[in-house]
């Protein structure tokens, strides 16, 4: 496991949560209760403000916002799309609502409505396989084709298994056919660290997010303030892409 994932994974609510209070324990067994008690407040404070819908939206919605969704029409024409892998089953509209998915938009969605629109006559897919023998690369391949996306117009890179890889491989693949303005297809929480990274490969990317989903929903029981489950579970992503923001910055890779 690399540095970037253990930091992410360390910090997630229920890990570090179920970390300091192990902690704790140890330190009460060892008669050091007031530092005890502080980490299990520690504890407690950290996964309730990551439980609140509050916390979500203002975190969370903050990296949404910096790269705003723009409908494909409305896009600039570019050599190529690029699409990264990590979410091609998800697509959810709306972190705070059950899934449905009948309505999930998913990346390989938005990249075909992008070919489609002849935002750009080739798509590259970029994603090694997670599981099995299959790239994610392949998966998003096929997906596409089902939607009617020509196999020629596909480019698959399936060496990639983090945001700096997609990024290092997919520009010596565009580089070799002089391709380096491209759109970049991911989702509106990850742009961020993708566009830095890709800019720092020396291409130049064009934003072009799924739309956010980490939106105050159409439900009048709605509560900012009051602790959800959903929330408490959506702070892991949130989370990965601040550290990995962290981390790629202190490696110079953005």
């Amino acid at each position: 496991m690399s540095f970037s994932s253990f930091f992410a994974n360390l910090i997630i609510p229920l890990n570090l949560c179920v970390t300091l209070l192990v902690i704790a324990v140890v330190l009460l067994m060892l008669g050091r209760r007031r530092i005890a008690a502080a980490l299990i407040a520690l504890s407690v404070a950290w996964g309730l403000f990551w439980s609140l819908p509050a916390s979500t939206l203002w975190a969370g919605g903050r990296l949404e916002q910096l790269y705003p969704y723009t409908a494909p029409s409305e896009l600039p024409a570019a050599q190529a799309i690029v699409v990264l892998g990590g979410n091609t089953a998800g697509g959810r509209l709306n972190w705070f609502q059950p899934y449905e998915r009948e309505k999930a938009l998913t990346r390989t969605d938005s990249a075909a409505i992008l070919y489609k629109a002849e935002r750009a006559p080739l798509i590259l897919l970029s994603g090694a396989a997670l599981e099995g023998s299959q790239s994610e690369a392949e998966f998003m391949a096929n997906a596409l084709r089902r939607d009617g996306v020509p196999s020629e117009a596909l480019l698959l890179e399936k060496k990639s298994f983090t945001t700096y890889e997609n990024a290092l491989y997919s520009a010596r693949i565009l580089k070799e056919r002089n391709i380096s303005r491209v759109l970049l297809v991911t989702s509106a929480l990850h742009m961020p660290r993708a566009m830095a990274v890709f800019g720092k490969q020396g291409l130049t990317p064009i934003a072009a997010p799924s739309a956010p989903q980490i939106v105050v929903p159409n439900d009048p029981d709605f509560s900012f303030w009051l602790p959800d489950e959903r929330s408490f579970f959506a702070a892991r992503s949130i989370i990965k892409e601040y550290a990995g923001l962290l981390v790629y910055w202190l490696r110079g890779w953005i």
